[in-house]
C-alpha cells in the first residue's frame, strides 16, 4: 500500500494507460478522481474514452476499497478543470498527485504541409495544453502543502521524431519541456513535475487501449500486422504494457521519489537507445 492516504487526479481514465493507472493507484490504496472528456471531437478520426468506459474503471477501482470520483471534462475549457479540482477537494480534501495522462494519437499520419490550421491546434491543445493547464489549477493546491507529485505522460515522440507525426512529436516534446521548467518553478516548495516516455505500447483488451491501433491506421498498416511491425523496433522483442507505465507512475507518486524531479523516465523496451 504505497500510496495510502493520497489523493490522485488521473486524466484520460476511461481506458488504456489511463485505466491502468487508475487501477494500479488505487491497488496500492489511494483515493482516485478520475476524468475523462466522455464525447467525440471532431478533428479526431477514432472514438475517444466514453463515459461508461470511465464509469467502469471508476467501479473496478472501488473493488479495492478506496474512495474514487469521475467526471466528464474536456482539458480544453478550463471551467471544467475547476470544477474537477473542486470535486476532489470537496471529496478528498486534497490532491497529491496529478497524472496528466489524456492525449491524442491522431489527427496524424501525413507530412507537415499537409497538416490543416484545426488539427494542429486540437493536438497541441489536448497533448500539451491541457497538462499546462491542469498544471495551472492544480499545482496552487500543492504549493500550500508543500509537497506533490505531477507525473506527465509524454512519449518517446518527446525524445526522437517520427515522420508523419509532426503535431504529436511538438506537442510531446513541449511536454517534457514544460515538464523541466515547471520542476524548477516548484523544487523550492516541495512540490515534484516528472515526466514518463513509454515507447509503443501494447493494445491490452483488458484496459481497452486502442493507441497502438490507431498509430497503425494512421500509417495505413493493416490492423492484423501492425503488433508484429512494431515489434521489430524494440530491443527487447517486446511491446511495452500499459501496466509497466502504470508502475512507473506508481514510483513516481510514491514517498521512494521525494528527491526525483524534473526528469523524464523512459519505459520503451530500449527504443530510444538505439
Amino acid at each position: 500500500m504505497r500510496l495510502r492516504d493520497k489523493v490522485a487526479v488521473i486524466t484520460g481514465a476511461a481506458r488504456g494507460v489511463g485505466r491502468a493507472c487508475a487501477l494500479a493507484y488505487a491497488k496500492e490504496g489511494a483515493d482516485v478522481v478520475l476524468m475523462d472528456i466522455g464525447a467525440g471531437i471532431a478533428e479526431v478520426p477514432y472514438p475517444l474514452g466514453t463515459v461508461s468506459q470511465l464509469a467502469h474503471t471508476a467501479a473496478t477501482c472501488r473493488t479495492f476499497g478506496v474512495g474514487v470520483a469521475e467526471l466528464t471534462a474536456d482539458l480544453r475549457d478550463p471551467a471544467s478543470l475547476e470544477r474537477l479540482r473542486d470535486l476532489a477537494l470537496q471529496r478528498f480534501g486534497a490532491v497529491d498527485v496529478v497524472i496528466n495522462n489524456a492525449g491524442l494519437a491522431a489527427p496524424s499520419g501525413r507530412p507537415v504541409h499537409q497538416i490543416t490550421e484545426d488539427e494542429w491546434d486540437v493536438m497541441l491543445d489536448v497533448d500539451l495544453t491541457g497538462a499546462w493547464r491542469m498544471t495551472k489549477v492544480f499545482a496552487p493546491l500543492m504549493v500550500e502543502a508543500r509537497s506533490g507529485s505531477i507525473i506527465n505522460v509524454a512519449s518517446t515522440a518527446g525524445l526522437v521524431g517520427y515522420r508523419h507525426f509532426a503535431g504529436y512529436v511538438a506537442a510531446k516534446h513541449g511536454l517534457v519541456g514544460l515538464t523541466k521548467a515547471a520542476a524548477l518553478d516548484y523544487a523550492p516548495m516541495g512540490v515534484r513535475v516528472n515526466a514518463i516516455c513509454p515507447g509503443n505500447i501494447r493494445d491490452d483488451a483488458d484496459v481497452e487501449g486502442r493507441m497502438l491501433a490507431e498509430v497503425a491506421r494512421s500509417l495505413g498498416v493493416p490492423a492484423d500486422e501492425h503488433e508484429t511491425l512494431f515489434l521489430r523496433d524494440q530491443p527487447m522483442n517486446a511491446l511495452v504494457e500499459p501496466q509497466d507505465v502504470a508502475a512507473t507512475a506508481v514510483w513516481l507518486g510514491s514517498d521512494e521519489t521525494r528527491r526525483v524531479t524534473g526528469t523524464t523516465v523512459t519505459v520503451d523496451a530500449g527504443f530510444s537507445s538505439r
